[in-house]
């Protein structure tokens, strides 16, 4: 079993309920969407091809028990399901971060689901498929990326008409050098939302443009 693999590294995790701890990320080539602030466009196309086994040699080779599966669009390669399945079948807590755009129905339910529904400012609104919240247990979670009032407004309308803070931990993100901090957590805290505001943590630690951090 083959995939294409644009990059295994061990970090912090920067992100989702995780945010903080030491984390292997395996990052997946190819990508079905084209968002307008994508920060990993270099995983498009660019990648090696590595078996499944290779994969999870490379993966236990750092120690770590967390591990995050994501791209690009890691949903994307077919593949990717016994990558997972094998990952937690070697013990690990998974993530899996995926757009929003792909069923996640033959993910194993082990398998920590991070949805990144994409909001209008990112030209990829149209994309989502909704029909994925049927799909989720109660330990995964649904993240928006904010880019402007706009977002947070259609965002807010979203988890209320969906229900999906009801069910889900939520994660509201300012895009990163585009909507102020101090501004998306003003419109937070003025509609009382039960939702987290998420800052990437390792673009405040690294370089925002490196890889492999």
């Amino acid at each position: 079993m083959i995939l294409n693999i644009n990059e295994i590294f061990y970090s912090i995790q920067g992100e989702s309920s995780y945010a903080g701890q030491p984390c292997v990320f395996v990052r997946l080539t190819y990508c079905n969407l084209r968002c307008k602030w994508c920060d990993t466009e270099y995983a498009f196309y660019e990648g090696s091809h590595m078996s499944v086994e290779d994969i999870l040699t490379k993966v236990r080779s750092f120690n770590c028990g967390l591990v995050e599966v994501t791209g690009g669009e890691p949903l994307f390669q077919p593949e990717v399901i016994p990558l997972l399945k094998g990952l937690v079948e070697a013990r690990f807590t998974v993530l899996l971060e995926t757009g929003g755009s792909l069923s996640v129905a033959d993910v194993p339910g082990e398998v920590i689901k991070i949805v990144d529904f994409k909001c209008p400012s990112s030209g990829m609104e149209h994309k989502n498929q909704w029909n994925i919240l049927n799909e989720l247990g109660t330990r995964d979670e649904v993240k928006f990326v904010i880019g402007d009032r706009a977002d947070y407004d259609w965002a807010v309308a979203k988890i209320t008409d969906l229900t999906i803070a009801d069910n889900w931990v939520v994660h509201f993100s300012p895009v990163f050098g585009v909507l102020d901090y101090k501004t998306l957590a003003e419109w937070l805290l003025a509609d009382r939302l039960d939702v987290r505001f998420q800052l990437q943590l390792h673009k405040h630690i690294w370089d925002p443009s490196a890889r492999g951090v």
